[in-house]
């Protein structure tokens, strides 16, 4: 997945999510909607360490192709 793909998900997900917190701030969203949110949330951070590890290889001289996408647990905590 290159840069401009990662981008294209990344937009994917956040207009789901702003969907589904319309959603909540309606009091529509249901049970299974709330853990997509919670899905999307991660998603999101997954695609965001992907795109940041690409571009430290790419700085670096190293290959970006060669970043992988991380565990949810190690993406979940990280320190902000």
């Amino acid at each position: 997945m290159n840069d401009q793909e990662i981008m294209q998900q990344i937009q994917k997900l956040v207009d789901e999510e702003h969907h589904l917190l319309k959603l909540e701030e309606e009091g529509k969203i249901q049970g299974d909607q709330r853990e997509r949110a919670k899905e999307l949330e991660v998603g999101l951070d997954q695609c965001w360490d992907l795109l940041r590890q690409r571009r430290a290889r790419r700085n670096a001289g190293q290959n970006p192709d060669e970043a992988k996408v991380r565990d949810a647990s190690i993406v979940e905590n990280y320190k902000q």
